[in-house]
């Protein structure tokens, strides 16, 4: 495992950070997390390297905290960092603040978080969060040693990110990056921006909610990895891609199955800045124009959007029309959206309030995309 000095902070954190956002669940329920499982992975990863556990209020239905303090049990929450994230979407008042700051130590059963997030910022919130003076709540968590450092995830544009980082002390910032990103949000414009600022970066959606990792990519595409003279899976790629920037502290990578982890391991054990080739770069050009040509709608199945007030299920539609899109694949996206979501979840049942889009953080024209959707593939 590789080690970088993680911003201000001078702590020595992994270049791979484990995001419990994915973990492997029982019957489909992302509630119900396959807790053996998902602890042999999460443990397994700490002993080989690992020590960034990630997590957030709302993952996995609210489970995800309950299960890292199981997985920190046993000598492991001294091996790892934390970090947990408060929802700004539920903040009222400051009390709020303390309030669930407070809950998820409970959860963790932990003294202190050792990296602690105000959760997706963007304009929607940010407003309301600056109102209930959030810099006085981070001041005097850190004072009462209840967190150590104190950060933000973002999902808006750079004008808004650059506020942000200027409005406080900051210590670091997570953002959305992949090869196909790069002017996407705060991007690759923010990450250098806050790098000058002396925080440590953490990057989210590397894979782009999995899309990038798929194996069963198009021909144009495996041709062009294939030319290269080092053989790599996609995931490789895109790990690969991320880690080349010495800016970057941490890449969180969200792993459903002991595979991954192996793999993600693997690669991070010589992931070293500035290590591709400008063969490898132009060939990670290349894929990223083939893909762009072929995205449809802008998914990165973070679920912010869900639950949807109608049962359907949003991200799921957004997977199969990109499929059918990147893939030419339509008759997988027909089998999607009219056998393996039911009745309930398919985009017919959309009633046009707006709720999805409110929460979206890629300020996605939900409504528009699901009409579409239903009138291609929905058989009614």
């Amino acid at each position: 495992m590789q080690y970088r000095k993680f911003g201000k902070t001078n702590e020595s954190i992994s270049i791979l950070g484990f995001g419990a956002m994915r973990l492997p669940v029982i019957d489909g329920n992302d509630s119900r997390i396959d807790l053996e499982k998902a602890k042999q992975m999460v443990r397994y990863a700490i002993d080989n390297g690992i020590n960034y556990l990630d997590t957030a209020y709302p993952y996995h239905g609210g489970n995800s905290e309950l299960f890292c303090a199981q997985v920190m049990k046993d000598g492991y929450r001294e091996k790892i960092k934390i970090a947990t994230k408060l929802p700004v979407w539920d903040v009222r008042t400051h009390e709020d603040m303390e309030r669930i700051l407070d809950e998820q130590l409970k959860k963790l059963e932990v003294d202190v978080i050792d990296f602690y997030l105000l959760h997706a910022l963007s304009g929607k919130y940010w407003k309301n969060t600056a109102a209930n003076d959030y810099q006085s709540f981070l001041d005097k968590a850190k004072a009462d040693g209840k967190i150590r450092y104190a950060g933000f995830s973002f999902h808006d544009d750079f004008d808004l990110f650059e506020e942000i980082i200027n409005d406080y002390e900051w210590d670091f910032c997570q953002i959305q990056l992949n090869y196909l990103d790069e002017n996407y949000q705060a991007g690759i414009k923010g990450m250098r921006y806050a790098a000058e600022k002396g925080l440590g970066i953490i990057i989210m959606e590397p894979l782009r909610g999995g899309m990038l990792a798929r194996k069963d990519l198009p021909e144009d595409i495996q041709k062009v990895w294939n030319s290269c003279e080092t053989m790599r899976s996609p995931a490789q790629w895109a790990l690969k891609y991320l880690w080349d920037f010495k800016e970057i502290g941490v890449v969180l990578s969200g792993m459903s199955t002991m595979e991954q982890v192996i793999e993600n391991l693997e690669t991070a054990s010589s992931a070293l800045s500035g290590s591709l080739t400008e063969e490898e770069k132009d060939a990670l050009k290349k894929v990223k124009e083939i893909f762009n040509d072929r995205m449809l709608v802008n998914c990165t199945n973070c679920k912010y959007c869900m639950p949807c007030p109608a049962g359907v299920n949003i991200p799921e539609n957004f997977w199969a029309y990109n499929h059918a899109s990147i893939f030419s694949d339509h008759d997988k996206a027909d089998y999607w959206v009219n056998s393996w979501l039911t009745e309930k979840q398919r985009p017919s049942n959309c009633i046009q309030c707006g709720a999805c889009e409110r929460k979206c953080p890629q300020n996605i024209e939900i409504m528009k995309h699901l009409a579409i959707i239903k009138d291609r593939y929905e058989k009614i």
